[in-house]
């Protein structure tokens, strides 16, 4: 029994977010039954995504490529200040184009690879938190930066000009927020080990870096979900079957608890009841602290179908992706990277984590409430 316990507590620390999502998920369940219906609630085309992303972007990094590029990266930058404010911003700008899961699960690794390179191991934690943040900032400049913009720009038929006006100047004043931390941090002199040119797996590059094209058209909404799930793994089952084992099953797991979890909420009749009258007139304050409690993404498709006022939802669910770690679940997909790194300290991660996105969310909330 002992035993037992031992490795279920290991299990929950290990595992913490996949456990309290589980478990809300299974609280909801008792007044919304178990059913066909929960299959709705599902969003199968992020799940379908991210586990594409997570295993195109691993066959990226067996080819090599992450590592030539860090390599290139380092070579003439002077000091560690210079090279996580370079790492932070790919996030940041990248994240317009690509979205925020996209650039956190395709740069995190890389930025991981970058300071173990050149002996800035220290610098891990902080570097993969600016860069959840830089990801989450940055993503809310565009309609397609995140899914949560997408939803709204349709929703209330925005016009380019009207949404930029409410993206672009959080945005600008996220930039120099992002910026000014990283000039802040400690510089070091960066020294890259001797070693060989890092020779690239010619055909796995091509192959991958054609996956993921495919998986870029399906988030821009070019090329179906399904197709790009068949043709992935159908890829993978040909050339590379050991790529199904580094898929991250249980960030995938978690996002299912969450998904039945939001989706039961919005099917109780008393918390209908007693959204309504709390949004009207409130949109950016109700939009930031749903995100803090079911996140930013299914806080938007809740919150939209109780107001007009778009405007302050938009600001509201996008600055509201700062806070607590699921106020954007993009920051689960940086906050199980880290953890599987040699070293990691997942507690320490989470009070930097939750620290610094303090400190954004003030000053940007300030913004937001001037905005709206």
């Amino acid at each position: 029994m002992k035993q037992l316990w031992q490795k279920v507590s290991v299990f929950f620390r290990q595992e913490t977010v996949l456990c309290v999502a589980g478990l809300c998920a299974v609280v909801t369940a008792f007044f919304v039954p178990p059913s066909l219906h929960y299959l709705e609630y599902l969003d199968f085309r992020v799940l379908s995504l991210l586990f594409c992303l997570m295993a195109v972007v691993s066959g990226l990094g067996q080819a090599g490529l992450f590592e030539r590029l860090s390599r290139r990266l380092t070579a003439g930058l002077k000091g560690s200040r210079v090279l996580v404010l370079a790492l932070v911003m790919l996030c940041f700008f990248s994240s317009m184009i690509i979205t925020n899961d996209v650039a956190l699960l395709t740069f995190v690794p890389f930025a991981v690879l970058t300071l173990t390179g050149v002996g800035q191991q220290k610098q891990i934690l902080v570097t993969v938190v600016l860069q959840t943040i830089a990801a989450n900032l940055g993503s809310m400049l565009t309609p397609v930066g995140n899914p949560q913009n997408l939803y709204l720009y349709s929703y209330y038929e925005m016009s380019m000009g009207e949404f930029f006006s409410v993206t672009l100047p959080v945005t600008l004043l996220s930039l120099v927020l992002l910026a000014g931390g990283c000039l802040l941090l400690p510089n070091e002199p960066v020294t890259l080990p001797p070693s060989e040119e890092v020779r690239l797996d010619q055909k796995r590059l091509w192959r991958f870096g054609a996956l993921l094209i495919c998986c870029l058209l399906t988030v821009f909404r070019i090329l179906p979900w399904p197709v790009m799930l068949v043709v992935v793994a159908a890829v993978m089952l040909l050339f590379d079957r050991p790529l199904f084992g580094r898929v991250d099953y249980s960030l995938l797991l978690t996002f299912v608890f969450f998904f039945i979890f939001v989706g039961n909420m919005g099917e109780i009749p008393a918390v209908r009841e007693l959204i309504s009258p709390l949004v009207q007139g409130r949109e950016l304050w109700a939009g930031l602290l749903a995100s803090q409690v079911i996140s930013n993404v299914p806080a938007a498709v809740l919150l939209s179908t109780f107001t007009e006022g778009g405007r302050g939802l938009l600001l509201g669910v996008n600055i509201g992706g700062l806070g607590t770690l699921i106020a954007s679940l993009a920051s689960l997909i940086s906050y199980r990277i880290y953890g599987h790194t040699v070293g990691a300290r997942p507690g320490r991660y989470l009070a930097v984590f939750t620290l610094m996105n303090l400190a954004a969310l003030v000053p940007l909330c300030l913004l937001g409430w001037l905005l709206a």
